[in-house]
């Protein structure tokens, strides 16, 4: 297992490829599948009044093919915070633990940057994420979204590092 940064052009060929692996979420958030736009979105889209040049775009490798990315930024939703603005691996390696691993790696990269909260999104109609996510110690704030556009529910969990 290898995680290292992504960076756009070189590496989009290879996001847009995990995507299309994993289309079962994008057909569940976005109600399309996933395109080559999608993939190049995938280095430049961030939370709100989040610093891009301190983000971290994250990709996993399982025997040298990218199984899994993540987008880590800080500043959302208060100064300080971080946030995990997508973790998806390859329904090929899902439930092997190897999300767990790549959580651990984002959550020291947090803790290393000060970060004190680590927060996140999951749609409401995805409970086998939301069970992911609270199985590594996040809670439900509270805090939710209607989406109009997708017509989901999106809750906000956190979790204290």
């Amino acid at each position: 297992m290898l995680i290292r940064p992504l960076s756009p052009g070189p590496d989009t060929d290879l996001v847009e490829a995990l995507y299309a692996e994993a289309a079962d979420y994008w057909l569940l958030a976005d109600r399309a599948a996933p395109d080559r736009a999608k993939a190049a979105a995938f280095f430049t889209d961030g939370p709100p009044g989040a610093d891009a040049a301190a983000s971290h775009r994250l990709g996993l490798f399982i025997a040298d093919r990218l199984s899994g990315v993540a987008e880590l930024s800080f500043g959302f939703p208060d100064a300080g915070d971080g946030y995990l603005g997508l973790m998806i691996l390859a329904p090929r390696l899902r439930g092997m633990g190897h999300g767990r691993r790549f959580l651990a790696e984002i959550e020291a990269r947090a803790r290393r940057a000060g970060t004190p909260r680590l927060y996140l999104a999951v749609l409401e109609a995805n409970p086998r994420g939301r069970a992911f996510w609270e199985r590594e110690g996040f809670t439900d704030t509270g805090v939710f979204r209607d989406d109009p556009e997708s017509g989901h529910r999106i809750c906000r969990l956190v979790k204290v590092l």
